[in-house]
């Protein structure tokens, strides 16, 4: 994996932007252009394509680092800086708006299956055959043939 794919799969998971990342990379006065970076994300085979040094990656992470943590003086919740991030995209016009989805708790009491109302109950409730209604019968279209395949019985 070369650095080209380090920084690439960073920008992607923690939802960057190339300005953003120019920002970053300034808290720890590395300065570089939108045209360089956007060099490092282009396919290998484009013309403009460039090398991630390792020099640009390590002052990347420690930029990063500091811009999630904050410093010692002014410390920072990582959780609440991605969530600013996540913000400050603008959702897409053909999205539809869905809800995330978040795991429903499970009810400890409720399954153990010692005290009533828990799992006990609910397999009790599953034994139970569902009850169909029969419509009225059918009447056979073909009446019924006894064949005696060569044999003869008198």
């Amino acid at each position: 994996m070369t650095n080209n794919d380090i920084f690439k799969k960073l920008r992607v998971a923690l939802m960057l932007r190339d300005d953003q990342i120019v920002e970053i990379l300034e808290l720890v006065d590395f300065r570089i252009t939108k045209s360089e970076l956007g060099a490092f994300f282009r396919d290998e085979k484009h013309e403009n394509y460039m090398e991630c040094g390792d020099q640009v990656l390590r002052n990347f992470l420690n930029a990063l680092v500091i811009h999630l943590r904050g410093t010692k003086e002014n410390p920072k919740s990582p959780t609440d800086v991605l969530a600013k991030h996540k913000a400050q995209i603008p959702a897409k016009e053909g999205s539809k708006d869905r809800p995330e989805f978040k795991a429903k708790q499970k009810d400890e009491e409720g399954a153990r299956g010692d005290k009533p109302g828990g799992k006990a109950t609910a397999k009790a409730d599953y034994k139970k055959k569902p009850s169909f209604k029969k419509g009225p019968a059918k009447t056979p279209v073909v009446e019924k043939v006894k064949y005696n395949f060569g044999k003869n019985k008198k």
